[in-house]
């Protein structure tokens, strides 16, 4: 990536919430460019989601589609849908992941999973003790059925689909991605475990034989593989001993879900969307409509997600910049949670505190990774 050249990047506000929460990303981003000379952005606005759909009859068109697939270095996501938009099957009608995912081949779906200073964890743990990365196989899997279940009115199938090479790709993404972090927690290790029903479905057998074809590849890492349902306890009882995790489709989306609120909520946690060309970077959770307007929503995992961005297109200095801005105004009290993982300053209240921060940090941040 070349310094001195600007960057484009596509912004999709979504609905409910996402147009505050990308507010507030912005407002930090602006301060991070303040104080990195040689970073500049520019953005452009995509008209996409639930509310699109209820004008138009599409989610996205297939020139703005095309527009981020082919002239933009990466795009920042609001959450998308709306309850009350829904496709004549009767799912939401206003979501991007079956339309972004598919349409950019991001086959990655990192979801990083850490507990800061000052926010209060269900388990008591401490932070730093949370810290690990969920790869979840983002094209295939259960939700490659979006839109294909076949059926009437007293059955539905759903089909699931792995690939070989589907397989392959996002299991060498999560050990390249060890590679580049300190370890586990507990004991410093790098580590990717396998997490699957390889003992109950062919197609996550087939997901485990791929895992361990890889691993025999990256002797520095060490593989793992354990059951869906075993994992959903180590989340709990033993998550310092986690590093990076790699999944299928569905099991990511529950078990990061599941991740975030021992953090906090996953109000507090980004994702990136990551391929081999293209990326698009998000919170992980809804549009929450009922909050809108309220000034209570809480920005970290969209401010947090535009340092992954960051991050990603190799502005390593500037993403760090932007996490220990969090971890500081979280720990010093000027950002504050509520129990239910809401903002009690606001969005915009706590962009400015973020914001202010990474203006008084500017000159003393090394270089570092949010995901790494």
């Amino acid at each position: 990536m070349d310094s001195t050249m600007a960057l484009r990047i596509a912004v999709i506000r979504g609905d409910g919430i996402g147009p505050e929460l990308l507010d507030a990303a912005l407002t930090v981003l602006t301060a991070v460019t303040s104080v990195s000379p040689g970073l500049s952005l520019s953005y452009v606005e995509i008209d996409a989601g639930a509310e699109r759909f209820r004008r138009t009859g599409s989610a996205m068109s297939p020139a703005d589609l095309e527009l981020i697939r082919s002239q933009v270095d990466a795009t920042i996501k609001g959450p998308v849908g709306l309850p009350d938009v829904r496709t004549p099957e009767g799912t939401e009608a206003g979501l991007l992941g079956g339309i972004l995912r598919t349409g950019l081949d991001t086959y990655a779906n990192v979801r990083p999973v850490k507990l800061y200073p000052g926010v209060t964890s269900p388990l008591r743990a401490e932070p730093g003790s949370i810290d690990y990365v969920i790869v979840r196989e983002n094209t295939e899997g259960l939700y490659a059925a979006r839109g294909k279940g076949v059926g009437n009115k007293w059955a539905i199938c759903d089909p699931l689909i792995m690939t070989y090479e589907g397989c392959l790709r996002v299991c060498r993404f999560a050990f390249e991605l060890a590679m580049r972090r300190s370890g586990a927690p507990a004991d410093g290790v790098r580590r990717v475990t396998c997490v699957d029903k390889s003992n109950v479905l062919a197609s996550f057998a087939l997901f485990r034989r791929v895992f361990h074809e890889v691993a025999e590849q990256y002797p520095e890492v060490v593989a793992e593989a354990i059951y869906a349902d075993a994992a959903a306890q180590l989340l709990v009882l033993q998550p310092e001993h986690l590093d990076v995790l790699v999944m299928e489709n569905f099991l990511g989306d529950i078990l990061s879900d599941l991740g975030g609120a021992t953090v906090g909520g996953i109000s507090n946690c980004p994702s990136g969307n990551i391929g081999d060309g293209r990326s698009y970077f998000e919170p992980i959770h809804g549009s929450a409509p009922a909050l809108a307007g309220q000034g209570i929503a809480n920005p970290l995992g969209q401010v947090l997600a535009s340092a992954m961005m960051l991050d990603h297109l190799g502005h390593h200095r500037e993403a760090r910049l932007i996490e220990d801005a969090v971890a500081d105004t979280l720990a010093t009290g000027e950002l504050r949670l509520t129990r239910q993982g809401g903002a009690t300053e606001g969005p915009a209240r706590a962009a400015s505190a973020i914001a202010a921060r990474v203006l008084s940090l500017g000159a003393n941040v090394p270089p570092g990774s949010l995901a790494g």
